[in-house]
Protein backbone atom coordinates (compact mmCIF):
# COMPACT_ATOMS: atom_id res chain seq x y z
CA UNK A 1 0.00 0.00 0.00
CA UNK A 2 2.67 2.46 1.00
CA UNK A 3 4.40 1.77 -2.21
CA UNK A 4 1.56 3.28 -4.45
CA UNK A 5 1.29 6.87 -2.80
CA UNK A 6 3.99 9.68 -3.46
CA UNK A 7 6.87 10.33 -0.53
CA UNK A 8 4.81 13.24 1.03
CA UNK A 9 1.64 11.18 1.31
CA UNK A 10 3.68 8.19 2.62
CA UNK A 11 5.35 10.39 5.40
CA UNK A 12 1.66 11.43 6.46
CA UNK A 13 0.93 8.38 6.74
CA UNK A 14 3.60 7.45 8.73
CA UNK A 15 3.13 10.66 11.09
CA UNK A 16 -0.47 9.98 11.35
CA UNK A 17 0.34 6.09 12.65
CA UNK A 18 2.98 7.52 14.90
CA UNK A 19 0.70 9.91 16.87
CA UNK A 20 -2.09 6.93 16.46
CA UNK A 21 0.62 4.63 18.67
CA UNK A 22 1.26 7.69 20.90
CA UNK A 23 -2.80 8.25 21.77
CA UNK A 24 -3.02 4.31 22.63
CA UNK A 25 -0.20 4.02 24.45
CA UNK A 26 -1.57 7.56 26.16
CA UNK A 27 -4.94 6.45 26.40
CA UNK A 28 -3.56 2.93 28.15
CA UNK A 29 -1.30 4.90 30.86
CA UNK A 30 -4.21 7.08 31.56
CA UNK A 31 -6.57 4.21 31.76
CA UNK A 32 -3.58 2.85 34.70
CA UNK A 33 -3.81 5.98 36.87
CA UNK A 34 -7.17 6.27 36.65
CA UNK A 35 -7.14 2.75 38.27
CA UNK A 36 -4.52 3.17 40.96
CA UNK A 37 -5.98 6.27 41.84
CA UNK A 38 -9.46 4.85 42.57
CA UNK A 39 -6.99 2.42 44.51
CA UNK A 40 -5.64 4.74 46.64
CA UNK A 41 -8.92 6.77 47.42
CA UNK A 42 -10.88 3.55 48.34
CA UNK A 43 -7.62 2.37 50.48
CA UNK A 44 -7.63 6.12 52.11
CA UNK A 45 -11.56 6.08 52.79
CA UNK A 46 -10.84 2.74 54.49
CA UNK A 47 -7.72 3.94 56.64
CA UNK A 48 -9.82 7.33 57.70
CA UNK A 49 -12.58 4.65 58.83
CA UNK A 50 -10.03 2.47 60.97
CA UNK A 51 -8.88 5.47 62.66
CA UNK A 52 -12.24 6.55 63.34
CA UNK A 53 -12.81 3.22 65.05
CA UNK A 54 -9.57 2.86 66.77
CA UNK A 55 -9.95 6.56 68.08
CA UNK A 56 -13.71 6.10 69.49
CA UNK A 57 -12.51 2.52 71.19
CA UNK A 58 -9.60 4.67 72.52
CA UNK A 59 -12.25 7.30 74.21
CA UNK A 60 -14.22 4.48 75.59
CA UNK A 61 -11.09 3.08 77.20
CA UNK A 62 -10.00 6.17 78.80
CA UNK A 63 -13.66 6.54 79.45
CA UNK A 64 -13.57 3.14 81.62
CA UNK A 65 -9.87 3.42 82.72
CA UNK A 66 -10.31 7.12 84.23
CA UNK A 67 -14.11 7.95 84.62
CA UNK A 68 -13.23 10.31 87.03
CA UNK A 69 -10.99 13.16 85.21
CA UNK A 70 -9.19 13.62 88.41
CA UNK A 71 -7.40 10.23 88.31
CA UNK A 72 -5.90 10.68 85.03
CA UNK A 73 -2.51 11.36 85.84
CA UNK A 74 -0.87 14.31 84.71
CA UNK A 75 0.85 14.18 81.33
CA UNK A 76 4.73 13.13 81.03
CA UNK A 77 6.31 16.48 80.61
CA UNK A 78 4.91 18.03 84.67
Amino acid sequence: MQGDLPLSDRALEQRLVELETRLAFQEHALAELSEALADARAEGSRNAELLRHMLSDLRKVRTELYADPGEEPPPPHY
